[in-house]
Formats: C-alpha cells, structure tokens, sequence
C-alpha cells in the first residue's frame, strides 16, 4: 500500500469494494490527476496562483478561460505569419473573446465570460459537442470532468501550432512521434515548430511498471515483456503498451494489463 501511494496512487480503504465501486474510484483518481496536471501547466503559463484543490475555484469567473482563449489566438496569429504554408493546413483561430477580468463568481458577468469562451472553443478551435462543457458545469460544479477534458482537448489543438502543452498532452504526442516513425517513414516536410518539452526521468520506470503489475489479482496473468524504454508488451498480445512517468502511470498500466488478463475491467475517462 505504501509503495502505491508512492506513485500516487490511493488505494482504497475499509471493505472490499465492488467493481462498480472501484470503477469509480479509479475514474476519481484519474479526474484528480488530470486536474493536478492542467492546474501545474496554467500555474507556468500564466503565473497564477493555482493548485489541484483550487483548480475550480480559480477558474469559475471566467476571466482565467477567456484570456486563455486570447492568448491562445494570438499563438496562432504569430504561427500563421511565421509558417503560412504550415498554417493553411491547419485550423487556426482567428478572433478573441470579450472578458470581465472583475467578474464574481456565479455572476451575470461570470456566466457570461464562461459562454464566451465556450463558443470561442466551438467556433474558432472547432472542438465537438462530446468534449465540450456547458456554463452551468462549471459556475455549480455540476460536471467537472467535461470541463477538465475541455481544457485537454483545447490544449492539444493549440499545441499543434506552437502553444506548450500540459504533460499529458506531451505524453500523447511522445508515443505518437514515437508510433509515426516505426510506421512511415520521416517526413520529406520541414517538422512543425514546438515548444520544448520536459524531460523524462525513465530511471525507475522499470520498477514501477512491475509494481504496477503487482496489483493484478486477476486468476490467468501474463508477463509484462519490455521491448524498449518506456514500451511494454503483455503476454503474446501485439499491442504495445507506452508507459510515461506520471501520477497516471500506475492507473493507465493496471487498466491496460486487465484488459489484457481475464477480468473484464475498464478505466474511462
């Protein structure tokens, strides 16, 4: 149980729980790692004053999302005069968002900044209705986790054209790179510019991926078989599995390698 919490992960407490019950928890978890992450990335960006525990309370009037939203847009206004064969090819977004920077929260003007910027998201980073939020999700914290996959989804759009990126995102763009150049061959194109990237400290990755493995309580279990650094494969199975140094990263193991055992367990989002 200590060496879990180690990696940040909660393991449950009291009675064995249920599978829908541990389902749960493990969905909580997840949010709970995602919202760490989006509050480390806002704090660098934009200096603010923000944490996990704080993450909603920060972001409810709006006025955080909506100079987001304008920063963003002039990312990709100096992206497009820097790289304009690039940026044709690319969804750009062309106009800001009116802001209340005074506003209060669960305001006229609050919920007004937060409608602002969600059909800036629709509109101008065209993001879909799944992944979307809506203002009332946030001002009464109805649906926190639409919310937070938002705020992913805006950031993995922006990072296409210059703007860094939470770790997460990064995380997705390594394996990624990392899936792309076993597939197809380099490009002929110049490579997109971005922002540098944290560096991975894979040192103990080893040792964390086999206590991750250790949680399986599943009757047939298969061997977790290492074909690089931070690339697994479970048992026979062709399906690789990338592994990236994160509060996340024990959750995301567990659930691949269940899916991969007997039992029939998911993690989602």
């Amino acid at each position: 149980m200590a060496e879990l919490r180690s990696l940040g992960v909660q393991p449950p407490s009291g009675p064995a729980l249920s599978e829908a019950s541990l389902l749960q928890s493990l969905r909580e978890q997840y949010l709970y790692a995602m919202k760490e992450d989006l509050a480390e990335w806002l704090k660098e960006l934009y200096d603010l004053d923000i944490e996990v525990g704080t993450f909603v309370e920060v972001l409810e009037t709006g006025a955080v999302l909506c100079s987001h939203a304008n920063n963003v847009t002039h990312v990709a206004g100096e992206f497009a005069r820097a790289c304009p064969s690039v940026a044709r090819h690319l969804r750009l977004p062309t106009a800001g968002v009116a802001c209340n920077l005074m506003a209060q929260p669960g305001t006229f003007q609050a919920r007004d900044n937060i409608s602002n910027f969600i059909q800036w998201c629709r509109k101008e980073m065209d993001i879909k209705d799944v992944l979307m939020f809506e203002t009332e999700d946030l001002v009464l914290r109805k649906n926190e986790k639409n919310f937070v996959l938002c705020l992913l989804e805006l950031a993995r759009r922006a990072a296409r054209f210059g703007m860094r990126a939470p770790t997460l995102v990064q995380m997705e763009e390594e394996i990624e790179d990392e899936l792309r150049q076993e597939l197809d061959p380099p490009p002929a194109d110049t490579p997109l510019p971005r922002p540098p990237r944290k560096p991975r400290d894979l040192h103990n990755l080893d040792q964390m991926v086999q206590r991750g493995m250790d949680r399986c309580t599943c009757p047939i279990q298969f061997p977790m078989i290492k074909i690089s650094e931070g690339k697994y494969r479970v048992g026979d199975s062709d399906t690789l599995i990338f592994v990236r140094v994160s509060l996340l990263c024990p959750l995301l193991l567990w659930q691949r390698h269940q899916e991969s055992c007997s039992a029939p367990m998911k993690l989602l989002p």
